[in-house]
This record gives structure tokens, sequence and C-alpha cells, in this order.
């Protein structure tokens, strides 16, 4: 394969924005409507995320919040003479620079380097898997992926379908499939919602989003969707592709209560366990970590949205999993303080203070979500020996056992080095929670925030063209001919 060339760009954005989810639409036009230069950089080939994804000519009938959507999308064109929006621009790699910092992404074959002087980390999330007996069959999908289709490209993954997993995300993929013209058998929730009840304060000021959880209740309720709560799909089965899902009560560990396992005939299983923030880009640059109140790795931010890292601000999931409009807020805080740094351009300290309550408020509720569907430990247990933990390497849970076991394993990158978890194509995106949390079990401990950071640290943060490694000096820092390392900041 020939080596891909590399477009530099020499003249430094003020702003480097990653990802155009609502986190990085929010930073991008506060930050351009502030006198900043802003270089909007993002995978997809239309802003909005996997929120707001939508195809050509969408309407927006089918989204929630599209208004705050259209808003943002006129934002960006409105504030052109100062923000790039760079779409189909895949990040694999971001590198400090004495001015500043380089990122490095894929477009059409080549390699784009954007340089700038601060950089705004909103990469968003995606779905966290839990491995389940008969999990890697066709026909079983994540709840992100099942939505995606839908709202991407208005495909239905099945005729039947079972919706399974925990959190309220299962509640618009359920109702979306419902209104596409799927039979969907059932929403099967893990946890308790009720748990609510345990913050009503917060809860009342998140009225809003209650509103929302209801409308698509009734659309259930419309579609004759039983919602059944602790209870979960604990077997898929099937020959060449899912035929059926096993469904069974849980108790309060999530262990399976005797005499309530059923089947169910279906072509299709979405399952979804919350969220895990896609944090490579805050480990290659060194960002300080912390495991967050769900058990997923963030990166550590202060109140103006600042990482550890001087010139790294983070906002949205990649902060924390707290859902769109807290990832807006945090967005233009990102973008309004960037803006200040490089340019100058002072905010107004009393909207600053409006968003600083706001996200107060809007976290406070995401901990109250994290608090009414927490992942119970009981999901362990539902393992066989043979059960693919690992699907790019073919991994099993007895292989992640005999590894801690018998193998002096003490940590998920030893077990990876003996039994391979983590070192296939997705590089541990899928298996990495599951890893960890095994491992953590089987030496008699709890997952630590060193166990996620060694599964999720990655020199490369998106899968690249061999040719492109042709020329080192692409991928290390400049001049250096070297692969990119890290510092003494670095994880």
């Amino acid at each position: 394969m020939p080596t891909s060339p590399v477009e530099v760009v020499d003249d430094p954005y003020d702003i480097a924005v990653l990802g155009a989810g609502p986190a990085g639409l929010s930073a991008a036009t506060a930050a351009a409507a502030h006198g900043a230069r802003v270089a909007l950089l993002d995978a997809a080939p239309r802003p909005g995320g996997q929120y707001w994804r939508h195809r050509p000519a969408d309407d927006g009938a089918a989204h929630h919040d599209w208004p705050a959507f259209q808003r943002l999308r006129t934002a960006l064109d409105t504030y052109r003479t100062h923000l790039d929006h760079l779409p189909g621009h895949a990040i694999w790699h971001i590198e400090r620079t004495a001015a500043g910092f380089v990122t490095h992404a894929l477009s059409d074959g080549a390699s784009r380097e954007v340089v700038s002087r601060t950089v705004v980390v909103a990469t968003g999330a995606y779905d966290r898997q839990l491995p389940f007996p008969g999990w890697t069959l066709p026909g079983v999908y994540t709840a992100g992926g099942v939505q995606a289709l839908l709202k991407g490209h208005g495909v239905v993954a099945g005729r039947r379908v079972v919706v399974a997993g925990t959190g309220p995300f299962l509640l618009p993929v359920a109702a979306g499939l419902a209104e596409a013209g799927a039979t969907v058998l059932g929403v099967f929730e893990a946890g308790r919602p009720t748990a609510f009840a345990r913050h009503p304060l917060t809860t009342l000021r998140a009225a809003g989003k209650l509103a929302e959880g209801a409308r698509y209740l009734r659309t259930l309720r419309r579609h004759r969707v039983p919602y059944r709560t602790r209870t979960t799909v604990v077997r898929a089965s099937g020959a060449d592709t899912v035929t059926g899902a096993e469904v069974a009560r849980l108790d309060g560990r999530w262990r399976i209560v005797p005499g309530t396992r059923r089947r169910l005939e279906c072509d299709t299983v979405a399952v979804g366990y919350g969220f895990t923030p896609q944090t490579e880009i805050p480990l290659l640059l060194g960002c300080a970590m912390h495991r967050d109140a769900d058990g997923s790795l963030s990166a550590r931010v202060d109140t103006r949205q600042r990482s550890t890292v001087p010139g790294v601000y983070a906002a949205g999931e990649a902060c924390g999993v707290g859902g769109a409009e807290l990832s807006c807020t945090e967005g233009e805080l990102a973008g309004l303080h960037a803006a200040y740094a490089t340019t100058g351009s002072r905010p107004d300290p009393r909207h600053v203070a409006r968003l600083l309550r706001r996200r107060a408020a809007r976290r406070g509720f995401a901990v109250a979500l994290y608090e009414a569907y927490p992942v119970r430990p009981g999901w362990r247990e539902r393992l066989t020996e043979d059960t693919v933990v690992c699907r790019c390497e073919e991994v099993t849970a007895s292989a992640i056992r005999h590894a801690v076991e018998d193998l002096g394993a003490t940590d998920p990158r030893a077990v990876k080095l003996c039994a391979r978890p983590g070192m296939g194509l997705c590089q541990g995106r899928v298996c990495g929670y599951a890893t960890a949390a095994l491992t953590a079990a089987h030496a008699g401990r709890e997952v630590t925030e060193e166990d996620l950071c060694g599964l999720a640290s990655r020199p490369i943060a998106q899968p690249v063209p061999l040719g492109l490694l042709r020329n080192p000096g692409s991928l290390g820092n400049p001049g250096s001919g070297t692969m990119p390392h890290h510092d003494e900041e670095g994880v």
C-alpha cells in the first residue's frame, strides 16, 4: 500500500474541537461567537453525533430536542468566518508540541494534520456491553447500534426484537423500533427505576427528562410492548443467527431467580448497559482520569472544563456520561473558556454562573441515574466457562480466570498479555470493561482506575491503513521519526 500523503496546516487554529455531537457543537459555536478561530473535526458526514444522528433532509420528527440541534446547526453557518467544520475526519492520533497541538485525522484515505493552540475533547461515548452466553451470534446488537441503523439509515435491525439491559436509553430504542414497524417483544430492564424516589429534589428539577421518559412509555403502551423490571436476557440461542432469547427475573444482585427463565422467539436482540466514555484522546495527551460514579473511566476536569494538561479541555461524555443537555452545557463552558484562553475574549460572568448552576443540576441528575441503574455484580455468575468475553480474539471467561488463578496475572494488562483479550480489531473497546471486572473479581478485589486505564490506553485511536505507518515521522513528534510515546504525565 502506498504511503498516504500528509496535508500540513501551517496557520494554526486557536481551538480544535474534536467531535461534533452536542458537546462539540456547543463548544465550537460558543468559541467562534467569541472570536476564536475554530476547527471542528468529526468522523461523520453530518454534525450531530450519535444523539442527533440523521439522514440527509431529515425533518427531525423522530428526534428528541431537534430544535436545539437546528439552533446549533444554524450557528455553524452564522460563524463560518471563524469556524471550519471538517466532516469525515476520523481522529487517530494527537500530540503536544511547543506551540500547542497537532491533531492527526484520516480523511478520504489521507492523513491531515490540524494544528491548534488548544483542543476541546468532545469525543462522546459508546455502548457498554456485558457478555452473556450467545451474545456473539449474528442478530445480537448493541442498543446504540440498533438506534444508529434506524436514525442514520432508516434500517430496522429486525422484525421481532428483544430489548434488554439497563438504563433509560432502552426506552427510546424500543419506542423507535416499534414506531418503525418492528414487533418489540419486550423491554427487559435489569434494574429498578423506582430507585429515583431516593432523589426527590433532583428528580423534580429534571421534570423535562421525566416527561420525555413518559412519552416513550406511552409509545410502548400504544404498541403493546411490555416493560419488565428486574429482568434481562441471560442467553441468546441459534445456529447461524439468533432465533431466540432467554429472559429471567433477577434478584437485587442480578442473580437469576430460580424457575423464572422463559424463551422468546426472535430474530434480533438489542442490549445495552449504559455507556463507556471514549477516552483514547485524553489518555494520549496524558490527562488525569478518574473512575466515575457509574464505574466508567472519564477525564478529570475543573469548573472551566479544563483537564489537568494545559490547553486541553474536555466536555460531554468524555468527562462523564450525563446526557445531551449536560453535554451542551459543558461544551459551551469549554468553548467560552478556551476562547478566553486563546483570544482574551472574556465571557459574561453572569452567563457563566448560569451555566455552572445548570451543569451542577444536570450532573446531579446524572448521578441519580447512576444510582438508579447500577451494574450489579451478578452478571458475572451467568457466564459459562465457554462464554466468549473478547469476541475479536475469541477469549473465553475460563481463559481469563485461568490467567489470574493459574498464571498469576493480577491486573487486566497482564491478563491481556497472557490470554489476549483486547488485542483484536476493537482494541478492548467492547471487552475492556468486562475483562477488568472479571480480572478484579478473580483477584478478590474491586475494579480500580488503573484497571480501566490499562485497557483503554492506545497509541492509535482509530484503525489506520498500514501504508500510513511507512512514514513513522508522521505518527510521532514532528521530525522525531519515532512512534508516539507517553511522557511522565501519561498512562
